[in-house]
Formats: C-alpha cells, structure tokens, sequence
C-alpha cells in the first residue's frame, strides 16, 4: 500500500465559517454539502474535493487567493 495515501486528509478548514451566495464556504471554498458529507467520505474523494475548492478560490481570486 501507499503510505501517503493511507493518511487521514485533513479538513481544509480555516474557521471562517460563512457561506456565499452559492452555498461556498468563504473560508475553505468547499461547498454547503462538501463540508456536511465530508466526515462520511473515504481520502480519495476529500482530495477531489480539495482540489475543486482550490479551483473554486483560484476562479475567485486567481492564483494568490
């Protein structure tokens, strides 16, 4: 087995917890239902959703969101 894949990922929270207008998180850019199902998903899915929270804050900001 992978060793790094085998780590819990841990949550991309930043503790400033408030929603947009498109239930994304202003904080981590994970949407409403991203962050409700996150404690039920299995390592592979919370870095999809990683990755797409990234995406969302570089479509926000760019690159130095």
């Amino acid at each position: 087995m992978n060793k790094v894949n085998d780590k819990p990922v841990a949550s991309p929270c930043v503790s400033v917890c408030a929603l947009d207008e498109d239930d994304v998180c202003t904080g981590c850019y994970r949407t409403v239902n991203e962050i409700g199902d996150w404690s039920e998903m299995d390592n592979a899915r919370k870095r999809e959703v990683i990755i797409l929270a990234n995406q969302r804050c570089r479509s926000r900001y760019g690159d130095f969101g």
